[in-house]
């Protein structure tokens, strides 16, 4: 088709579809975290420790579990390749976490507020659900509009998380 863009190894539209569930998982993890901060979270060094260290914990309960329930399933040893392999589908979760935990940081060294802190965490997190629904409609169709409605469907996602950061506190 005209304008299809297919994937090949080191194109950078691959490295996004490999690491597209992880970019869910991790945004929306990433923004369910900063609804739970409430309306005054602790110090920016402390948000930026436990947004980090969770969504952290969380990569590596994913990359266990399946470690593990592959094993049951296959009456197999876990080996370490079966660990690489599991953390490097889990570890795409962080992509999502490093730049929210500097935002944090930089607002511990005076460099903003908490409060914009979580506001730009919340923007990069639309904007990552934004960028691969947009893919995914990419891929479905080949075409614009498709692009733009799984843009906005999935950044919707987002922007709904966030708004109900504000609604709830």
């Amino acid at each position: 088709m005209a304008g299809e863009h297919h994937a090949q190894p080191g194109d950078p539209w691959q490295r996004l579809d490999s690491a597209a569930f992880g970019i869910i998982y991790g945004s929306v993890t990433v923004l369910a975290l900063l609804m739970a901060m409430g309306s005054h979270p602790g110090s920016a060094l402390t948000s930026a420790a436990a947004l980090f260290g969770s969504i952290l914990g969380i990569a590596l309960a994913k990359a266990f579990a399946e470690v593990m329930s592959d094993a049951i399933e296959a009456r197999a040893r876990i080996s370490r390749q079966a660990f690489a392999r599991s953390w490097a589908h889990a570890q795409t979760t962080l992509i999502a976490a490093n730049l929210p935990t500097l935002f944090f940081v930089a607002a511990a060294a005076g460099l903003g507020t908490t409060g914009s802190a979580i506001a730009l965490s919340q923007i990069y997190c639309i904007g990552l659900l934004m960028l691969v629904g947009g893919r995914v409609g990419w891929r479905l169709d080949t075409s614009w509009l498709s692009a733009v409605l799984g843009a906005l469907f999935a950044g919707g996602v987002g922007l709904a998380l966030a708004l109900l950061k504000h609604i709830i506190h």
